[in-house]
């Protein structure tokens, strides 16, 4: 009885625990509600008098971008704001042939009388936070714009985020990511259906009640005297956004989210890029709740309830553990419920738990509604789209979970950067892109084993109990076994 004792411990604490995070998702739709009805009437510099336009450094971090820098390079030349007022730096650390070809670039572009700078380093001390830490002892900017090298800023874009910082208590203006690619393939869908989640839900739902929210590292503005004053760039995460925008917001500076100003940019259009920035960013999350667990708690400038929605944004990446033990335990479970009766009590109450499930669906229709518009039809297509979402989501779970292990155990690695592929230039397709990741995980060898676990975990249902089975569990092992067949399948057919 030892073992099944810790297994409904284990489960019943990660329900628990998943129970607590849909609580705080409603609490931030609710926000987002509240938040749509307001008007905002935050100061903003009046760009009509040029005494009060500021001066800008465009920062682009960039690391061996072959497919993408030209089109990135020309994009941003295009940005409409006065000349003498704006610096771009192209902070390069490549390290193949893309130099050169980049260099190239940003002389042609500095030849029409753009002020642009092609910045490299010998030494990747920090990766891009190093990158950027370098970048800005150097600028002349009074605001710093961030673009990572698939992002695609409109030309108006700094006419519609630097006024904000009229009010001297901003530190960072973030704009809502936009995808170039959202329809390109199911796995671009569901990219674009968490991040779409995490940009009108999560971020107008915490910054419209003064909760911490997140630069995202790209497509935003810093004042560089909050990165100096919250102690510059630090590459001991591998989310070194999320790290910085904590220790700012711990040192009494505003965020301001822009959620009608969008910046499009392209999604990773085969798993193992995926994969690889979901590893990054999950990791990096975790590693972050490390660092500031701490300073968080301590916090004597912030209320009970931000430092509340503060830990969860920081364990947002510990929810795959949660899920994935919640689905392997759901098994042996599901055989502990029909052997020992006198638990019905106990599993009547975990049936209760099914309302995370409600609150999450809710919560993400009123993101999809928002971006896709209401109705009956949308609605439908709605309900396949968090079907699919759910279960790859859940199909990741392993991966995401290694990661948040390694971030929580503090084990370190190396910023892995997610391939770009510009995918309308590549007419020869998408594989032969030479920054494609050739070899398996091992982990995609455990995903294929899950993908069979689940499948048992159907058939127990048929197998279990006395009255012809036990189906209270399928849907959910359905989902499972889909989500890992999918990422177990495509982990495996897209080598090249």
């Amino acid at each position: 009885m030892i073992i099944e004792t810790t297994i409904i411990i284990i489960y019943t604490i990660s329900l628990l625990l998943i129970f607590m995070y849909a609580l705080a998702q409603l609490n931030l739709l609710l926000n987002y509600l509240s938040a749509k009805k307001k008007v905002d009437n935050s100061p903003k510099f009046d760009f009509s008098n040029p005494e009060e336009i500021p001066f800008v450094t465009i920062q682009l971090p960039v690391y061996n971008e072959m497919y993408v820098m030209e089109r990135l390079l020309d994009n941003i030349a295009q940005i409409d704001y006065p000349r003498e007022k704006l610096e771009i730096q192209v902070l390069d650390d490549s390290t193949d042939e893309t130099v050169e070809t980049t260099r190239a670039h940003v002389e042609k572009l500095a030849a029409t009388g753009l002020d642009i700078k092609h910045i490299t380093r010998i030494d990747r001390t920090g990766f891009k936070a190093g990158a950027l830490k370098e970048g800005l002892v150097v600028a002349k900017g009074e605001f710093i714009a961030i673009f990572d090298s698939d992002f695609l800023p409109q030309t108006d874009w700094l006419y519609r985020t630097v006024p904000y910082f009229k009010d001297e208590k901003i530190g960072v203006v973030q704009t809502r990511w936009g995808h170039l690619n959202r329809n390109y393939s199911i796995l671009t869908k569901i990219q674009a259906f968490a991040l779409d989640a995490h940009f009108t839900l999560e971020q107008v739902g915490r910054n419209s009640k003064g909760h911490f929210i997140n630069f995202n590292g790209t497509a935003g503005l810093w004042r560089k005297t909050c990165i100096y004053d919250a102690g510059n760039w630090e590459g001991d995460t591998l989310t070194e956004d999320l790290d910085l925008s904590y220790r700012a917001q711990l040192k009494n500076w505003k965020f301001k989210y822009l959620e009608d100003v969008e910046t499009p940019a392209e999604l990773p259009i085969v798993i193992s890029a995926a994969r690889s920035q979901q590893f990054r960013w999950n990791k990096g999350g975790a590693e972050n709740f490390r660092k500031m667990l701490g300073r968080v708690l301590k916090s004597e400038n912030i209320s009970a309830k931000t430092k509340m929605h503060g830990l969860l944004h920081l364990l947002n990446s510990t929810m795959f553990l949660n899920v994935l033990l919640v689905g392997v335990l759901s098994i042996p479970m599901l055989y502990i419920k029909n052997e020992y009766t006198h638990l019905k009590p106990y599993f009547y109450v975990m049936s209760f738990f099914v309302v995370s499930s409600i609150i999450f669906f809710v919560c993400y229709w009123f993101m999809y509604k928002n971006i896709y518009g209401g109705g009956f039809k949308n609605f439908i297509r709605y309900i396949g789209m968090f079907f699919i979402f759910f279960s790859i989501a859940m199909g990741f779970s392993l991966h995401n979970s290694i990661a948040v292990l390694e971030g929580h155990w503090g084990k370190k690695s190396e910023f892995v950067r997610t391939p770009k592929f510009n995918i309308s230039s590549l007419k020869e397709g998408w594989k032969k892109n030479k920054y494609i990741k050739k070899s398996i995980s091992i982990h995609v060898i455990f995903e294929g084993l899950l993908m069979l676990y689940f499948a048992f975990g159907m058939y127990s249902a048929f197998i279990v109990g006395d009255q012809g089975g036990d189906f209270g569990l399928f849907p959910f092992h359905l989902m499972l076994f889909l989500g890992f067949g999918f990422v177990f399948v495509k982990s495996i057919t897209s080598k090249v």
